[in-house]
């Protein structure tokens, strides 16, 4: 293999300057899942700390703990996705701030507290209708009285409410924002005062600052990725994180190869619809094999010369994954942990 994720940290830290002044005065909850978007997770969660970012989004119990190890006792460390007794212990123990959903995981975290001698702080979530986990809202006024009760045994502190939007039309995010500011409302009715509200992602919390709140969780934005369909990285005042380089590794009957492919992670629905960028800048489509990609040559190509896949000047992430229907994220994340990750 001789491709090569070059990662640059400098333009990441930049684009974190960018969406915290966009988003003040709430607090900026960097995402890291998925190995920080494929990008690495140690190096851009010791960036992001050096850059002031104190709320981190793990979505996972192992994501979360492995972001305190590097990060230490100081960092917030926001776990979504908890299951079960060993997770909730573990997310316990590390000190994670813990989304709840659920009566049976309010009722796991606050065991696990109790077992540990620890108070569990926990984030409880209201379905707005997105219906990605979430208690539905006829059920919120026992939930509520329930984690107020686990609270009053100081095994629990509630030191949040969030939920998940659709961010597929104003109309469908207003209705779900109406929905959380009920919730809301019900939670400081049983005495929780001043929780911690977080509602919105990247998009939302860049387009309605009414979405903000105290908290906003931020992936791609952070890494540059742009959403499908929408605004460029130039309009949002971001840029681009990650390059995909390969090498040229043969030349043949006016072909190029170069060192990826589809077993790397790149699509092989790209095939014949993407160009990529040579060193000379001249643009050629791209073909896909399990192993090594193919492009039509180019004057004075030799082999050992690095080709841009994404990023550097080619295509970006989001205009990769508009030709085949899917969103920047996941031509990021499907990267193989296998090639090499360059931060600079």
């Amino acid at each position: 293999m001789s491709a090569t994720l070059r990662i640059d940290l400098t333009a990441f830290e930049e684009n974190l300057r960018a969406v915290r002044d966009r988003v003040a005065p709430a607090e900026t909850m960097l995402v890291v899942k998925d190995d920080a978007y494929g990008h690495g997770l140690a190096p851009i969660v010791s960036r992001a700390w050096l850059s002031g970012v104190r709320w981190f989004g793990a979505f996972d119990v192992e994501t979360g703990v492995q972001v305190r190890r590097e990060l230490g006792r100081d960092a917030r460390v926001f776990s979504w996705m908890v299951f079960g007794a060993a997770q909730t212990t573990a997310a316990v123990s590390a000190d994670l701030d813990i989304g709840v959903g659920d009566a049976a995981t309010l009722e796991e975290v606050a065991a696990a507290a109790q077992r540990a001698g620890a108070v569990a702080r926990v984030h409880l979530k209201v379905d707005t209708g997105l219906h990605r986990n979430g208690v539905r809202p006829e059920d919120w006024a026992v939930f509520v009285d329930r984690a107020v009760e686990l609270a009053a045994r100081r095994a629990i502190d509630v030191v949040g409410v969030w939920s998940h939007i659709a961010e597929a039309s104003d109309d469908e995010d207003d209705a779900a924002r109406a929905r959380y500011e009920v919730a809301v409302a019900q939670l400081r009715a049983r005495g929780v005062a001043e929780p911690l509200r977080h509602l919105s992602a990247s998009a939302a919390a860049f387009a309605r600052p009414q979405f903000r709140y105290d908290i906003v969780r931020i992936g791609a934005f952070c890494y540059g990725i742009r959403p499908a369909g929408g605004p460029d990285e130039q309009q949002l005042g971001l840029a681009p994180v990650a390059t995909l380089e390969a090498d040229v590794i043969a030349l043949e009957n006016g072909a190029t190869r170069l060192g990826v492919g589809s077993c790397d992670g790149l699509p092989s629905t790209l095939a014949g619809r993407v160009h990529v960028r040579t060193p000379g800048g001249d643009r050629r489509l791209l073909g896909i094999e399990d192993t090594e990609a193919l492009v039509e040559s180019w004057p004075d190509a030799a082999i050992g010369q690095r080709v841009q896949i994404f990023g550097g000047g080619a295509p970006s992430q989001t205009d990769l994954a508009e030709k085949i229907d899917s969103i920047g994220e996941e031509i990021a994340v499907r990267i193989s942990p296998l090639v090499a990750r360059c931060h600079r």
